[in-house]
C-alpha cells in the first residue's frame, strides 16, 4: 500500500494497530454499550495500555510525543468502527479535554494528572458549552470569584461529553465579569466529588448513544488557586487554540464514518436483487456511489493536508475551519445517500446504517457549527 505523502510509516503502523483493536474490542461490544448509554472504563484502560490515549502528550508523562497526524489516524479509524459514541468518548478525552492541561498546565499540574490521563485511569471532560453559549464561547455565564487561596465557581454547563463518568473537568468560567466579549474567561480544573459540583442529569440524545452527555451544576464549588489552568483571564484563547485540534478530530471521525457507511452500502447493493439484477448494476446506483466516494476521497485528502499543515506549526485557522465544515457536511450527505440505497432496511433501528445516520448529524453542530466555520473562513478571505 502506497503511503499518503503527508504521513510516515509510523502512522500506517498505528493505523493497522487501531484497526485491529476496533475489530477485536469495539465492534463485538458496541451494541451493548449503545444500550448501556456509556463506554466501560475497561475499554479506555485498554486503550491506555496500548498508548492510544497519549499519542500527542509529552513522553515525560508517558505519552508518545507525536503530532496531530497520529491523532487524526486514531480518530479516522475509530470512526470506521461505526460506533460514533465510542469514538467521541475517547477523542474528547485525548484531544479535546486533556490538551487544556498539556498546553497550559504547569509542570506540577501535569505531573499530578497527565500520567493517569494517558493510562486511562483519569478520564477528562471539557466544560465550556452552556444553555445560551455554544459556538459563542464569549457568551458563557458561569463565574469564578477569588476568595483568599481559593476560587468559588457558580453556574452550569450543558451538553458535556463524558460529563457523567469523567474524573477531571476543565471548566471555563468568567473571572472578570466586567470584561467585554472574550476577555475575562479563565480555565479551571475541577475534580469529581468536589463539594457543590453535581451532575444534574444524563441527557438522552438523537445519536452518540454510547457516549454519556450531561448537564452540570456548580454551586459555590471551591477549588484551590493552584487549579487555575494557565493565566487568569486568558481562558478564551486557550479554548480557541484547542478548538483547532478538536475540529480536525471531528472531521477525521466524519471521514472514517463516511467511508465505513459507503463500504457497507456497496456490499449491500452488490448482494441485493431488484428489477431482474443486482442493484449495483443499475447506472443510477453506481453513479450515486461513485459521487459519494469521490466526496469522501476529497474530504480525506483535505483532512490529511490540514493535519500536515498543523504539524508544521502553520497558521491554519482558515483551513481547519473549512475542513471541519466541509468534511462533516460530506459525512451527512453520504449517510443520507447510504440510507436511501439501503431502502426500507435503512430506516430500521436494527440496521447499522440507521445508527450511523443518526450519529453523523451532530458533526455539523458540535465543535463549531458549519455556519460558524464558514464565517471563520470568510474572515480570512
Amino acid at each position: 500500500m502506497q503511503l499518503n505523502p503527508y504521513f510516515q510509516e509510523e502512522h500506517q503502523l498505528l493505523r493497522e494497530q487501531v484497526r485491529r483493536f476496533v475489530e477485536k474490542e469495539i465492534v463485538p461490544n458496541g451494541d451493548a454499550w449503545e444500550q448501556d448509554g456509556c463506554v466501560p472504563r475497561a475499554l479506555l484502560l485498554k486503550m491506555g495500555e496500548l498508548g492510544f490515549l497519549g499519542l500527542t502528550h509529552e513522553t515525560a508523562y508517558g505519552g508518545s510525543g507525536l503530532d496531530v497526524r497520529a491523532a487524526t489516524v486514531l480518530a479516522e479509524e475509530l470512526g470506521r468502527s461505526s460506533y460514533a459514541g465510542v469514538t467521541i468518548t475517547a477523542l474528547v478525552h485525548t484531544n479535546m479535554a486533556s490538551p487544556h492541561l498539556a498546553l497550559a498546565g504547569s509542570a506540577e499540574q501535569k505531573q499530578r494528572y497527565l500520567p493517569d490521563i494517558i493510562q486511562g485511569k483519569c478520564i477528562t471532560a471539557v466544560c465550556v458549552t452552556e444553555a445560551a453559549a455554544g459556538s459563542d464561547v464569549a457568551g458563557i455565564k458561569t463565574r469564578a470569584q477569588r476568595q483568599g487561596d481559593d476560587w468559588i465557581i457558580n453556574g452550569s454547563k450543558l451538553f458535556i461529553t463524558n460529563g457523567v463518568h469523567a474524573d477531571l473537568y476543565f471548566v471555563a468560567a468568567k473571572t472578570d465579569p466586567g470584561a467585554k466579549g472574550s476577555r475575562g474567561i479563565s480555565m479551571f480544573m475541577v475534580e469529581k466529588g468536589s463539594p457543590g459540583f453535581s451532575v444534574g442529569r444524563s441527557l438522552k440524545k438523537h445519536g452518540w448513544r454510547s457516549s454519556d452527555t450531561a448537564e452540570l451544576f456548580f454551586d459555590d464549588v471551591r477549588v484551590p488557586a493552584a487549579n487555575l489552568l494557565g493565566a487568569e483571564n486568558q481562558g478564551f484563547y486557550a479554548v480557541m487554540k484547542n478548538f483547532q485540534h478538536e475540529r480536525i478530530m471531528l472531521a477525521a471521525m466524519g471521514v472514517g464514518e463516511a467511508q465505513k457507511a459507503l463500504d457497507l452500502t456497496i456490499e449491500t447493493v452488490k448482494q441485493r436483487q431488484a428489477f431482474g439484477g443486482r442493484l449495483f448494476d443499475k447506472d443510477v446506483v453506481r453513479m450515486k456511489l461513485a459521487q459519494a466516494q469521490t466526496q469522501v476521497d476529497a474530504a480525506r485528502n483535505y483532512l490529511y493536508y490540514v493535519a500536515w499543515l498543523d504539524a508544521q506549526g502553520a497558521d491554519c485557522i482558515k483551513e481547519v475551519s473549512g475542513l471541519k465544515a466541509w468534511a462533516c457536511e460530506v459525512a451527512n450527505q453520504v449517510m443520507y445517500e447510504c440510507v436511501q440505497l439501503h431502502g426500507g432496511m435503512g430506516f430500521m433501528e436494527e440496521s447499522v446504517i440507521e445508527r450511523m445516520y443518526r450519529d453523523a448529524r451532530v458533526l455539523t453542530i458540535g465543535g463549531g457549527a458549519t455556519e460558524v466555520m464558514y464565517s471563520e473562513v470568510a474572515k480570512r478571505l
